[in-house]
């Protein structure tokens, strides 16, 4: 199973599922109202409409395939335990890989591979989340990922320091839930919602071949390290899951943590698929890339030293 994390410089591209916790909970049961209280009007209530016959086959086609990683003891929600262990000389060796590695290069639209190293991106202002959904997802899915996204953008937000508030208020970090026809038809959506997107960028999304569950693409200004805006885009027929997966996966290389590495476990960021949710290992991760010691725009010969610092002030302190 493949995934692509796409980071955009400008007009060029710069491409790049899922922590210990339980996938995504479903919504809270509230206790009935007080009859005083209104009862919002149907026409109050967004609309749902009727998924298309391509939706539903990629519906079908996800429910097997999580399925099936399951029977293969994929998608695992433990965080990882004494079967996984790491060292500090591990964990460091893994964030050079992650953070400072690119995944793709420079005006590609993210379908050849093409591994260089990278200076170290991050978030150095606030973000503003907005979440969004195409028409046909039950409203009770809606509102089960937006608890999912809100609660995983709290915890980031714990680790890297980086205030992440939901707001429609002027969005810089997008999380889009699009079915297959949403999403094939986005061009014109993804270009007013994220200036100086790459039209290789919109190009990968609008055509996502299905083997690839999800994306994260990461806007800056030209010359600059620090990010300026964000697209995640999920696909809406997945099922709870893969779908947590993704939010945990694209969320957390949204924040910076843009590369996969083979090497790398128990975490996220392998293609290996072992682990759905975020893990131990990658909150260190998270904790490393805003480390203050650590400067946006850092190359990786002056980062690697002090990376592997943190690294072991991380182990040592028994971190979390």
């Amino acid at each position: 199973m493949r995934r692509q994390t796409p980071h955009v410089v400008a007009l060029a591209v710069m491409a790049g599922l899922l922590a210990g916790c339980e996938p995504a909970p479903p919504p809270e049961t509230v206790a009935a109202e007080p009859a005083a209280r209104a009862v919002p009007a149907p026409a109050d209530l967004p609309s749902v409409t009727t998924p298309s016959a391509a939706s539903r086959d990629m519906a079908a086609f996800y429910a097997r395939l999580q399925n099936q990683m399951l029977t293969q003891n994929l998608l695992r929600s433990d965080g990882g335990g004494p079967d996984t262990p790491f060292t500090d000389t591990m964990l460091a060796r893994n964030f050079m890989q992650i953070a400072l590695t690119t995944e793709y290069r420079d005006d590609s639209d993210f379908t050849v591979q093409q591994s260089s190293q990278s200076t170290l991106r991050r978030w150095e202002k606030p973000i503003r989340m907005q979440v969004n959904f195409s028409d046909t997802v039950p409203l009770a899915q809606r509102d089960q990922d937006r608890t999912s996204v809100s609660a995983f953008a709290a915890r980031l937000s714990r680790l890297t320091n980086v205030t992440i508030r939901q707001t429609d208020q002027n969005p810089n970090f997008h999380v889009l839930f699009l079915d297959e026809d949403d999403r094939r038809g986005a061009a014109a959506r993804l270009r007013a919602m994220v200036p100086n997107i790459s039209e290789a960028t919109v190009r990968g999304i609008t055509t996502l071949p299905r083997d690839q569950l999800c994306l994260v693409a990461s806007v800056f200004e030209q010359g600059k390290p620090a990010y300026a805006h964000a697209v995640v885009v999920i696909r809406a027929e997945h099922p709870n899951l893969i779908r947590t997966a993704c939010i945990h996966e694209e969320l957390a290389q949204g924040m910076g943590l843009a590369n996969d590495s083979d090497a790398a476990r128990p975490s996220i960021f392998n293609d290996s698929e072992e682990f759905a949710l975020l893990t131990r290992h990658d909150e260190l991760l998270l904790r490393m890339l805003y480390d203050p010691r650590l400067q946006t725009g850092m190359d990786p010969a002056t980062a690697a030293p002090i990376v592997r610092q943190i690294a072991r002030d991380l182990l040592a302190a028994g971190s979390s």
